[in-house]
């Protein structure tokens, strides 16, 4: 199979049209692209059974990478694998040996750790294969038996109070789905799940508030691609465990789907804020469309067009992000960069549970009966006519707001995200309060603070380093003009070196983004509570765009979607080459030019205006 000629034709001819343009060709049925996923699974079937516990992807180790979520990967991945090939053809003269290859490779991952998703995925993989007929010959009674202990929602959640052991709200989904799944298997009745399902629902609604989408921290304010997946993701578990999914979440998976595709282009690329993006801000836009697809939840037109995109996404996966040189999804070579929760030592897991929700995805599209449909061709058009050119939707609105505004424009997708709140991510770029667009403006997972992208950092006499990132109120927007304004206001800046973003109120601030068609403007008005010695005030921007010149403190860029970044009242500007700088690479390749403006000492008396001009094609 993974020696297919036909199959490696076609891959070449795609990455081929996909170096002309995104769009230059007829995208595949969706199903077409994901049948390319059974190749890349039974090439790292045999390489498993081949090298077993010294298996490498890369130069890494794959299976002593201490990835706690792997043994339930494999095991899903590979039971993927499994049922697709009985449903092909059940005499496969090959089922029997990759059955007991499968045994034996449960037996070889029994002992690793395996916590939380990694139990989920692995009883998910053991119900297909029952449901499928394969357990017997796929699990040895020994072995399943010890699974029986192991894969157990009780290890982090504590009895009898049903509390998580420190993990996010979201993990009462994942004790759920295991809970439910042991009952289907006979390992237990229905009465955790009831409790689990209770606990997981109150919990969305009380870290969702009014507006449905849920925060990643205990209400500390925190919003990435995650909180808009959410609903999607509980709304899979029902279905998966055949459970009818109520009224009142088809209503959250609505708001999901309304900022999936309003976020959406017609290239496949999909959420551009937050962390762990790369190809998992485009699959999550996969699971949120497939499931509101399945549900009935979008109008036959959303539907035709969503499953378009869907294919876009797949066929990206396929051209873009997988890599036939070292056989693997790649998130950490062509000077791309991901977090350290997604590190190159998880290479093995990476492979396995994108390939899953490519597989799952594709059959939700099955079953909303758009099994092998050419895909519409018009999808840049139509999210032309149909979308809004700008949109906000709220997250959060009380001591302080969180929204995101969405700015649709020449082609791109700005994703302007007022998301920052909680620990851990503050003094990340990929949550500051910019407008993100695919090769225009990009975070930098785990990026620090060290070089804040696009946000003044104000360097204190005494030391301190204060950027606007963590206390926004009031997120207003209106129209202007052809366009359209968003402000808010910061009563304290953020004063950075700790876990938790800190306020510090010497320094508070007024901030409107203004979006016009070609340009986008940042303006700043910083005000001092009281006289304040500033050591330096600097600003960064780094982008894909090339052949920089500067005129005082406008730099045009003769190549790229920027062409000119303009900075007013900082005493200079100039540019230099990214170069291999890991400090400026985005998920999905690197920056190429980094302008770095910035003023020297003074005493800050009066409010300082700082503005900036990003002008796009």
């Amino acid at each position: 199979m993974t020696g297919d000629y036909t199959m490696r034709l076609a891959l070449t001819l795609l990455a081929a049209a996909s170096l002309l343009s995104p769009c230059a060709h007829a995208a595949l049925p969706l199903e077409r692209s994901v049948a390319q996923a059974y190749p890349q699974l039974e090439a790292l079937f045999h390489k498993l059974v081949k090298e077993r516990d010294g298996i490498t992807m890369d130069g890494q180790a794959a299976l002593k990478s201490k990835d706690r979520f792997l043994p339930g990967k494999i095991a899903t991945g590979l039971a993927d694998l499994l049922v697709h090939v009985q449903s092909v053809n059940p005499a496969d003269p090959r089922l029997p040996g990759m059955l007991r290859d499968y045994a034996d490779l449960a037996d070889l991952t029994i002992g690793m750790d395996n916590e939380t998703w990694g139990i989920y995925y692995y009883i998910g993989a053991l119900h297909r294969l029952k449901e499928a007929g394969l357990l017997g010959r796929a699990v040895r009674p020994a072995t399943l038996a010890r699974l029986r202990d192991r894969l157990d929602w009780r290890t982090f959640v504590t009895q009898p109070g049903f509390e998580l052991v420190n993990l996010p709200t979201n993990y009462y989904g994942v004790a759920f789905s295991i809970a439910r799944l042991r009952m289907l298997m006979g390992w237990e009745d229905a009465g955790a799940s009831a409790v689990l399902l209770d606990r997981m629902l109150k919990h969305y609604a009380a870290y969702s508030g009014e507006y449905g989408f849920s925060d990643e921290t205990d209400g500390q304010g925190r919003f990435d691609r995650y909180s808009i997946l959410l609903a999607a993701e509980i709304c899979e578990r029902f279905i998966e465990t055949g459970m009818t999914v109520t009224p009142e979440l088809k209503a959250l998976l609505r708001k999901s789907a309304d900022v999936a595709l309003n976020s959406a282009t017609a290239d496949g690329t999909g959420f551009t804020m937050g962390r762990s993006l790369g190809p998992y801000g485009e699959t999550a836009m996969l699971e949120i469309l497939s499931t509101a697809a399945y549900l009935g939840v979008l109008s036959p037109e959303e539907k035709e067009y969503a499953y378009a995109y869907s294919a876009r996404i797949a066929e990206r996966y396929m051209t873009f992000w997988y890599d036939s040189g070292i056989g693997s999804v790649d998130l950490w070579n062509k000077g791309r960069r991901t977090d350290a929760y997604r590190g190159k030592h998880r290479i093995l897991g990476e492979n396995f549970s994108l390939l899953h929700q490519l597989i799952a995805t594709n059959e939700l599209w099955n079953r909303a009966e758009m099994k092998g449909v050419t895909p519409r061709q018009d999808l840049a058009a139509w999210f032309e006519r149909t979308r809004p050119k700008f949109s906000l939707t709220r997250f959060a609105r009380g001591e302080y707001d969180r929204a995101l505004a969405i700015w649709r424009d020449k082609g791109h997708v700005f994703s302007l995200s007022l998301i920052n709140g909680g620990q851990g991510q503050h003094a990340n770029s990929p949550y500051y309060p910019l407008p993100f667009a695919h090769n225009v403006v990009a975070g930098v997972a785990d990026s620090g603070h060290a070089h804040p992208q696009l946000l003044p950092k104000f360097t204190l006499a005494d030391g301190s380093e204060l950027i606007a990132t963590a206390f926004m109120k009031d997120i207003r927007s209106s129209a202007r003009g052809a366009g359209h304004v968003v402000t808010y206001r910061q009563d304290e800046l953020t004063r950075l070196g700790k876990n938790l973003p800190q306020k510090d109120g010497r320094i508070r601030v007024e901030t409107e983004y203004a979006l016009q068609s070609g340009a986008i403007t940042r303006t700043d008005r910083y005000i001092p509570t009281a006289p304040l010695d500033v050591s330096q005030v600097s600003l960064e921007f780094a982008s894909f765009s090339t052949g920089a010149t500067v005129d005082g403190n406008t730099v045009r860029f003769k190549n790229g979607a920027v062409r000119a970044f303009e900075v007013s009242s900082l005493a200079s500007c100039a540019v230099q080459p990214a170069g291999d700088n890991p400090a400026y690479r985005a998920p999905y390749g690197s920056m190429h030019s980094v302008v770095r403006c910035s003023s020297g000492a003074f005493s800050l008396r009066e409010p300082l205006v700082v503005s900036w001009t990003i002008r796009y094609q």
